[in-house]
């Protein structure tokens, strides 16, 4: 519901004025005209703390007024009716003499507002994809055929064999297993969209080239960063 001079004096409107204000000195531009005096008698004291760019609208407007009018009482009058501006007469001749009844501050959007709100939110929904698309930190055992198997080649064929889009090869080391036999145990950063580790052992690491070499691989670890 658009925001008018007749219920700006509620929470409410108090609220979408704030909003409305965030970024801006006055309602209509840079400068005080007739929209921020009329929309200044409707409000019934200063915002305070709760509407903080409505607070600081309204002390620049009563200050502007003061010294536009000095010797005059600036604000509002409160009653049990709706809160009347004490210097509305003389606020609508500085501002023009407009006498429109309510001030629409929200009216309807037009098509480019429309289309640009709209592009806003289409790069704000991709955005959010992006940062959807984390990352994980993998330690995989990668085993040899035997003692035999050249663990140095191995190695070479794993990190130079396996290179994709999203995949980061880190830190190694041989650990071993037993018999004279040694696993590599190795480290990698992958981006979740991009890399599928499951896929990664089936399709690349138990397949040539690298099968010449290794006999399996097992995930060790698996942690999201």
């Amino acid at each position: 519901m658009a925001v008018t001079f007749s219920d700006i004096h509620t929470e409410s409107g108090l609220k979408s004025l704030d909003e409305y204000l965030a970024g801006k000195s006055y309602i209509s531009g840079d400068q005080i005209s007739k929209d921020d005096i009329k929309v200044y008698g409707a409000v019934l004291e200063n915002p305070g703390d709760a509407f903080p760019n409505a607070s600081k609208w309204y002390d620049s407007v009563s200050s502007q007024l003061a010294s536009s009018f000095p010797g005059k009482a600036t604000g509002v009058r409160v009653g049990a009716a709706a809160a009347a501006p004490v210097e509305a007469a003389p606020a609508k001749e500085a501002a023009g003499g407009d006498d429109d009844d309510d001030l629409d501050l929200f009216g309807d959007e037009t098509e480019e507002e429309k289309k640009a709100a709209e592009e806003r939110e289409k790069a704000k929904k991709g955005s959010s994809k992006k940062k959807e698309s984390g990352k994980s930190s993998v330690l995989l055992d990668v085993k040899p055929w035997d003692d035999e198997t050249d663990m140095v080649a191995l190695e070479k064929a794993v990190r130079r064999s396996i290179e994709m889009p999203g995949l980061f090869w880190g830190a190694s080391k041989l650990v071993p297993v037993g018999y004279g036999i040694k696993k590599l145990q190795i480290m990698l950063t992958i981006v979740d969209d991009l890399v599928s580790v499951d896929s990664l052992i089936e399709e690349r690491l138990t397949v040539e080239p690298c099968s010449e070499y290794v006999q399996s691989c097992d995930i060790v670890a698996f942690n999201k960063i």
